[in-house]
């Protein structure tokens, strides 16, 4: 009934607007596209998608502007070209196509629907909006857009589906040669539910010390199945060298008999003689995880594998290395050591080039005996063309009185500068002995350092 006739039109009637109405909630967006004809609202479309675990952390007014342009994408076709009357139950979103909103997302948002003809955008009562508020509360599952018709995908047919394994059958996934997207495709396969698969992977370089478990002495028979093992053997990180090199320690041997004499402390704790440090894994973590205490001749060759290996290292960023180890391990002033090493290293100051200009020192600028002796200048504009042909405002401030002089010019030249400065305000109150500008050309030039002559 709602996909039919009378109710639902097939195609837009030419020459009248189309009333697009959406909503959000905190799991979907939903809107409604239709057309009053003869005096009735018709509907053209129906959109309900779910959000992305990202998009809903989004803040209220962003929901209601992600809405609007799933909306717009999701009914191009019908809105591209024709007149637009945009409604939604967010009042802030009303003046979206006339001035900034002050949101990144928002402002971004209007900026990509400004090539439709929104006529309005008109706010309505919450409980007036009922279709497309059903529509975000009820959303379809995520559409992949490998097999979306604007991609040029009509049919999941056309591709092999896998082929699930029997059950209780041992896996290996291993790099493929065949492009990403094929890979992609055959991940992403349909879920089946009754039978159940182990699955043994092959760590990548970077996530191979990202693993947040914390294998006891009992999980040592048992062979792991989590896809990411902690395996520190080809750095020579076994338990056997931890505790070797912890013996040798002063601190942790003195930490140790702490313990002994004191086994309720909080902060440290001591297992098959090796010393743990007892550290929340998150913020919202409500519970201490121990990770290795390590000694402090093991830092370096830690730093090492972590940071300069290419096989589990990567030459990440100070914070990224830093989340890899303190999973694993600690020592007092770990993030300092990190940061040092990472800068120490010749790779990463040979390619991690710093694009961004370093800051300059301020200089305090000293007060000057007397009126007009310090005077700064410098061009707003361009502005509107005025009737006299003035497009730019030269500002002259005495850094004394704080008197302003606003000169308007037709354009910022170097000659027109000078003429400038020299009839409006060197033949007034008198040449300066000090003029700071930002050194722009029509500052910085010839003709300017003759009249400072």
């Amino acid at each position: 009934m709602l996909t039919s006739a009378p109710l639902f039109l097939h195609f837009p009637v030419d020459h009248k607007p189309l009333i697009l109405t959406t909503d959000a909630s905190g799991i979907g967006v939903g809107g409604v596209l239709q057309q009053k004809v003869d005096g009735q609202l018709r509907n053209l479309y129906y959109h309900s998608q779910l959000m992305t675990p990202c998009e809903k952390k989004y803040s209220t007014i962003e929901k209601e502007a992600l809405a609007i342009y799933k909306c717009f994408a999701r009914m191009r076709p019908f809105l591209l070209g024709r007149s637009i009357i945009l409604m939604t139950d967010h009042c802030p979103l009303c003046n979206i196509m006339h001035k900034t909103v002050r949101n990144v997302r928002v402002d971004r948002i209007a900026t990509l629907i400004q090539e439709y003809n929104i006529e309005q955008v008109i706010h309505i009562k919450g409980r007036e909006n009922c279709l497309p508020d059903y529509l975000s509360r009820h959303p379809r599952e995520q559409d992949d857009e490998l097999y979306d018709i604007d991609y040029g995908i009509a049919s999941k047919e056309n591709f092999l589906q896998p082929e699930f394994p029997a059950e209780g059958a041992q896996v290996s996934l291993l790099r493929s040669n065949k492009p990403r997207l094929v890979a992609a495709m055959t991940l992403r396969s349909r879920k089946n539910k009754n039978q159940t698969v182990q699955v043994t992977t092959i760590p990548d370089n970077e996530d191979a010390l990202n693993n947040n478990d914390f294998n006891s002495e009992s999980d040592k028979d048992t062979p792991s199945t989590s896809p990411i093992p902690l395996n520190f053997s080809s750095n020579h990180f076994d338990v056997t060298k931890l505790k070797e090199e912890q013996q040798k320690d002063s601190h942790i041997q003195h930490i140790i008999q702490q313990l002994k004499e004191n086994p309720g402390n909080p902060t440290f704790t001591c297992k098959d003689g090796l010393l743990y440090k007892l550290i929340t894994p998150s913020r919202f973590s409500k519970t201490n995880v121990p990770v290795v205490y390590l000694s402090s001749f093991m830092i370096k060759p830690l730093l090492h594998a972590c940071h300069d290996d290419p096989m589990i290292g990567g030459h990440f960023s100070t914070n990224r290395t830093y989340n890899k180890i303190r999973t694993h391990y600690w020592w007092p002033n770990m993030k300092h050591t990190i940061k040092k090493h990472i800068q120490s290293c010749l790779l990463c100051q040979q390619y991690n080039i710093s694009r961004y200009k370093k800051h300059g020192h301020l200089r305090p600028i000293p007060p000057h005996d007397g009126p007009f002796m310090l005077v700064g200048i410098d061009y707003c504009g361009p502005f509107k063309r005025t009737p006299r042909e003035n497009q730019y405002v030269l500002v002259i401030t005495d850094y004394f009185t704080r008197h302003i002089t606003a000169i308007a010019l037709p354009d910022c030249s170097a000659q027109t500068t000078a003429q400038a400065l020299f009839n409006d305000y060197f033949c007034k109150y008198g040449i300066p002995a000090v003029i700071i500008s930002d050194q722009g050309p029509h500052f910085q030039n010839i003709l300017m350092e003759n009249i400072q002559k």
